[in-house]
């Protein structure tokens, strides 16, 4: 690119001014050494296109000596980075307007790739500008967009017909919902010069009817129900009450599916054929003794207890493999059927817009939505983001502000009982917390988050056997991995409580919990422990005899936290040492800033 503003006195867009105006331009400029056109008629979805692959790392500049404007952005493909201008809409060559003068222009200053934008149901039309640009000898590919309005007006398209006649690539694009668009990218290095030469006007024309018709045939068609339904499913306001219905239906399968496999197998497994042998070797080691400690933990009420004894073989078996396991599977089941389906990617797309406020693209909604039912799974979920700056961003805010079945059945238990207004509280710290985080992360993190590239395939429907391996391949991972790094975890945890360490950290915050979060030193105790089972924590504050303001600063630090000791060592196993350590200091710091920020609230209401 030569010129990047119309005011660049150097005309290389390297001046001072250039710079100030438009810092990306140097980056652009420096990192993405291949440049790619994007060229077609007016309303052809070249914006749209433009957006789907650049999204906001896009600019705007005039021509220089002309008061029309291009965009022009960035976007990254496996270890490549291209700079894509989006050219002025122009219907010829031949310039009749400044627009098409610009067009031509930009065109003759070179470029590795043309991308030629061509509208499916007005094939005739478009092809005009498509043999000039081909006939100039560029490396072309052509992006067939808007398939989906030509198969719903009867238009047919033979595709490998069309690109046998241009002599380049050819791919089918709907760029609203982005099908085709993977495939486009994929093909990029494909781009190749055309089969025609210099033409005439009135031997380009024939030239174009002999090319209609052989690849285009019309025929009547009604819109079918699954066209309907194609369509429905990715429209701004029926997309979203589909989209609304179907995460509903998603978390209330999980959940019953989850709760009903702990209900039904899982805990009458564990109660009636391991409970017995780990009572028999209590009573062999001695309830006190180091290896009773580590091993099965402490008596609670005079018996082991599955979820607080905290030993390796009670609580370290216990929540991976029947309090985890079970949502783990039940989500990787609707998670594949709405994969194998079709569907998922047009809720990615519907989503796209809101998740780009705080540095994600629209699949890092299913993660989020996940971390309700449960965080481990939520987290190892965010694997389907690209980049790990997201894949950062989706996982801290999972654990920091996602609250799974089990917290939420407790802040309703803690709270629901002082009235609703304390468990809205909470949940409005939660959802402020998510926000203002994100944007946070957002602006801060170095790097920039892939834009949403995405295969929009039809709905078919799933084979039984490819789900079938589909899920245990994925359960395997989890059984394999996760695991034996939450029994490591909850090992070294315990051994924290046993030696004293845990008390000395109790003793050492009582100051800082009376006086910035408002709270007794009896506190302390209970939110440390959060580590290991934050519901557990919750249930131990209801006994300490604090206000209702107390509980919900209480109850809004530990939600802020860790949820439990396998959502902290799953943390580590997807993020890494470093990267986990972040997202710890992130965590206390928003954790205390919301719990100090609600004592400083409560006591300016008096």
């Amino acid at each position: 690119m030569k010129n990047y503003c119309s005011s660049c006195p150097a005309g290389t867009g390297s001046c001072h001014s250039c710079i100030k105006t438009h810092p990306d331009m140097i980056r652009i400029q420096d990192e993405c050494n291949k440049k790619i056109l994007l060229v077609g008629n007016p309303n052809v979805g070249k914006s749209v296109l433009f957006s789907r692959l650049t999204g906001v790392h896009a600019i705007s500049s005039n021509y220089p000596g002309t008061t029309v404007s291009f965009t022009q952005g960035r976007f990254r493909h496996g270890d490549e980075c291209y700079q894509l201008i989006d050219v002025p809409g122009a219907y010829t060559l031949d310039p009749t307007n400044e627009a098409e003068m610009v067009a031509k222009r930009i065109i003759e200053e070179g470029c590795d790739i043309v991308i030629l934008t061509i509208d499916a149901c007005a094939l005739e039309r478009n092809l005009y500008l498509a043999l000039q640009v081909i006939e100039k000898g560029a490396n072309v590919i052509v992006a067939l967009n808007m398939v989906d309005e030509a198969r719903h007006e009867g238009i047919q398209l033979n595709i490998e017909a069309l690109e046998k006649e241009l002599g380049v690539p050819v791919v089918p694009t709907v760029a609203v919902s982005g099908h085709g668009i993977s495939e486009l990218v994929n093909r990029l290095p494909e781009s190749r010069p055309g089969s025609f030469l210099e033409m005439d006007p009135e031997t380009r024309w024939k030239t174009i009817g002999k090319i209609i018709g052989k690849v285009q045939t019309v025929t009547h068609r009604h819109h079918s129900l699954k066209d309907r339904f194609e369509d429905a499913s990715v429209h701004p306001f029926w997309g979203a009450v589909i989209g609304a219905t179907v995460i509903l239906a998603s978390f209330m399968v999980i959940r019953r599916l989850g709760e009903g496999a702990i209900d039904l197998v899982f805990d009458p497994i564990f109660e009636s054929f391991l409970l017995p042998v780990l009572n028999r070797l209590s009573t062999v080691l001695g309830p006190g003794s180091l290896f009773h400690s580590l091993l099965l933990g402490t008596l609670i009420d005079g018996s082991l207890d599955f979820e607080q004894s905290f030993g390796l073989l009670t609580t370290g078996l216990y929540v991976p493999i029947v309090m985890v396991l079970p949502y783990v599977v039940a989500f990787y089941a609707v998670l594949s059927l709405l994969e194998d389906s079709g569907y998922l990617p047009r809720l990615a797309v519907l989503f796209d817009s809101l998740m780009h406020k705080v540095g994600l693209h629209g699949f890092a909604i299913v993660p989020n939505l996940l971390g309700l039912g449960c965080n481990v799974p939520g987290i190892l979920a965010t694997r389907v983001l690209e980049s790990p700056r997201e894949r950062f961003i989706a996982a801290t805010l999972i654990s920091v502000a996602v609250p799974c079945a089990g917290l939420q059945a407790m802040i309703f238990g803690a709270l629901g009982t002082l009235g609703g207004k304390y468990v809205l509280m909470v949940y409005g710290a939660l959802v402020m917390a998510w926000v203002i985080l994100g944007k946070i992360l957002h602006a801060l993190l170095p790097g920039y988050s892939p834009e949403l590239v995405v295969e929009i395939p039809p709905y078919r429907v799933p084979s039984l056997k490819g789900l079938g391996f589909k899920l245990w391949f994925r359960v395997k991972g989890f059984i394999f991995e996760a695991i034996p790094l939450v029994l490591l975890g909850v090992l070294l945890v315990n051994g924290l409580y046993l030696f004293g360490v845990m008390d000395v950290f109790s003793q050492f915050l009582d100051p800082f919990f009376r006086t910035v979060l408002g709270l007794p030193s009896t506190a302390v105790g209970p939110i440390l422990l959060g580590l290991l089972r934050k519901d557990v924590a919750v249930g131990m504050l209801l006994p300490l005899g604090l206000e209702a303001s107390q509980l919900v600063i209480a109850v809004v630090v530990l939600a802020m936290t860790f949820p439990c000791i396998a959502t902290f060592i799953v943390l580590w196993k997807e993020l890494g040492l470093r990267k986990m350590f972040a997202s710890v200091g992130v965590m206390i710091l928003t954790a205390l800033a919301a719990g100090a920020s609600l004592n400083a609230l409560f006591l300016l209401l008096g």
